[in-house]
Order: C-alpha cells, then sequence, then structure tokens
C-alpha cells in the first residue's frame, strides 16, 4: 500500500509562485527548492522564512550556499527538522518516517529522477535532495518533491535510485537524510506569520557581512578569469552555480520576502526590493558574459561588479533606515 504524508497528484499539483514562469531564476538550489515545495504543498507560506537570504556573503571560493534556517522553521510553522541516522536500508527508513507522517529530506541520484529529464535522467549521476510524501515499497512507487514541483517514480527508477539491485555494500556510504516532524501548530494569520517573519528579518540585519562582498568577490574573481579561460564548459557552469547562479538567485528571494513583507506589514521597502530585484537581473546578465568571454578567450568588463558593490550597500541601508 501507498503510504502519504500529503494528498497530491503530479497530474494537478500547483507549484509555488516562486516556481513560476515570470522568475528570472527558474530554479535556486536543489536544499531551497525542495523546501519551497514542501512548505507549500503542506498548506504553508514558505516566503515567510527567507529573511536568511539577507546575510549571504561571498565566502572565499564561493558565495554562502543559501539554505532555510531550521530554527525559524520551528519558529514560523513549529516544524522540527531532525537528522535521520542510517543503519537499515534507506528505504526501510523512509517508509517507517512516512508511515508516521514525517516527510524525510534525503539525498538522490538525479539520474534516476524521471523529472530531471533532458538534463541528468539516464544520463548523469548528480546528486540532489529531493522530499518524499509518499512510498509504496512492495508496488515500487514513490511521491517526492524535487526542485520546482511535485513527482512520481516508479519500477525500475525506484530500484535504482535505492540501489535494490546491488549487495549492499558496506564500503558505500549513506546520504545525509533529515526528517520532519509537526511539533506545535503554525501561525494562523499572514498577519501574525509577517510579524514573527519580520523578528527573523531584524535577527538577519544583525548578521550582515562585515565587508561588502562585492568588493571581496571581484577581487577574486579578477583572478579567477584567468584559469576559467583555460577550463571546460563543465567547469564553467560548476564555477557559475557556485557564485554568480547563488547570489542572484538568493537575492531575487530577498526582493520575494521583502515584497511580501511590506504587503503584509504596510511597510516602505519599495527601493531596497528594487535594488535586490536588478542584482538577481544583473547576475544573470554577467553569467551570459562570462560564458562568452570563455568561450572567446576575451577579457571580461567587471564594472558591473563595482556597481552591484554599490547597490548592495544601498539595500541594505535602505532596510535599516525603514523604521523596522
Amino acid at each position: 500500500m501507498m503510504k502519504q504524508i500529503i494528498a497530491l497528484d503530479p497530474a494537478d499539483y500547483q507549484r509555488h509562485r516562486i516556481h513560476g514562469e515570470n522568475r528570472i531564476w527558474a530554479e535556486t538550489n536543489c536544499y531551497v527548492d525542495v523546501w519551497i515545495e514542501l512548505l507549500h504543498g503542506w498548506g504553508f507560506e514558505p516566503i515567510a522564512a527567507l529573511p536568511f537570504t539577507l546575510a549571504i556573503d561571498f565566502e572565499g571560493d564561493q558565495w554562502t550556499f543559501f539554505k532555510f534556517s531550521l530554527r525559524d522553521l520551528y519558529r514560523l510553522y513549529g516544524l522540527d527538522v531532525q537528522e535521520l541516522a542510517i543503519w537499515r536500508p534507506l528505504v526501510d527508513h523512509i517508509e517507517e518516517q512516512v508511515a508516521l507522517g514525517r516527510p524525510v529530506l534525503v539525498e538522490l541520484d538525479s539520474c534516476f529522477l524521471p523529472d530531471t529529464a533532458g538534463t541528468a535522467y539516464r544520463r548523469d549521476h548528480v546528486k540532489s535532495t529531493v522530499a518524499v510524501n509518499a512510498i509504496d515499497v512492495a508496488g515500487r512507487r514513490l511521491g517526492y518533491f524535487h526542485n520546482q514541483g511535485y513527482y512520481h517514480l516508479d519500477g525500475d527508477d525506484f530500484v535504482d535510485v535505492f540501489r535494490l539491485r546491488e549487495p549492499r555494500d558496506s564500503s558505500q556510504l549513506p546520504p545525509y537524510v533529515e526528517f520532519v516532524k509537526r511539533r506545535q501548530p503554525s501561525v494562523s494569520t499572514v498577519g501574525g506569520l509577517a510579524r514573527i517573519s519580520l523578528g527573523l528579518l531584524r535577527e538577519q540585519l544583525a548578521m550582515l557581512p562585515v565587508v561588502n562582498p562585492f568588493v571581496k568577490f571581484k577581487s577574486r574573481f579578477t583572478i579567477d578569469l584567468e584559469w576559467l579561460a583555460t577550463e571546460t564548459l563543465d567547469m564553467f557552469h560548476r564555477y557559475s552555480f557556485a557564485t554568480l547562479r547563488q547570489f542572484g538567485a538568493c537575492y531575487e528571494l530577498s526582493a520575494t520576502f521583502l515584497t511580501w513583507l511590506q504587503q503584509g506589514l504596510q511597510l516602505d521597502l519599495h527601493e531596497p526590493i528594487a535594488i535586490f530585484t536588478e542584482l538577481a537581473t544583473d547576475a544573470k546578465t554577467l553569467q551570459f558574459e562570462l560564458a562568452r568571454a570563455v568561450m572567446r578567450k576575451k577579457p571580461l568588463d567587471l564594472s558591473a561588479i563595482d556597481r552591484m558593490a554599490t547597490q548592495w550597500q544601498a539595500a541594505m541601508d535602505g532596510i535599516k533606515a525603514s523604521a523596522l
């Protein structure tokens, strides 16, 4: 029998508007995207939990791999996220937790996830986080959130994604797995959720980078361009994901969050919203320009990063001055 937490059908599932067609960055990173859809599918508003996007930084060889704060998920929605110790076959643990009403977030191989058709499915082995909502071990069926939506897989994909064909190999390390428990009722009103979210934003403002992250990024980017011009297209995509896509997608979420907060609490955040939207757009433009520069072995104009540094400072000053 199918064990299921939320009654969903991929055929008529309506993804959250963050994953709508009008977005600058269609996807963010696998962990954030899966949480957006899990929260949405569970009936929560994931935008309320986005204050963490404001405090990202350039970390030396990448921008912060931004993720939902587990503490914030508890404060907003009463969700308690715990690590799942894997000491039996993975599929057995997932079946038991789902039967208890707990979604399971697990790293699986995209090679066996049919929603990645056209990219990794049946082509490349790429680790990605999914949230399991339904499982039928005997029938070899799985319902899961991944990237921009909710999907099913079955048959050989089920067998392969859980490596059920192979004899158990003790040298193969288990993936990192989490399960989610509902501890208390979530806040029931939009206003109440916005007020809690505002408090989380204030905490994030105390954690902003001391040094403008775009100043640090430009210094490293100038060095990276020399070797990036000698690397493969695959390396360009990896580099772009760790840098341009990270801050571009993250700051688009910042704009989304501030727009929602402004509407919920009647604040004036128009200027920082516009700036973060522009940062997201500029990151996408710079990504295309970098690709052309790498392919053509030509220099890249880095003045855009200086402009981003000025924009970032203006956005942060604007948020602090908005009487939060």
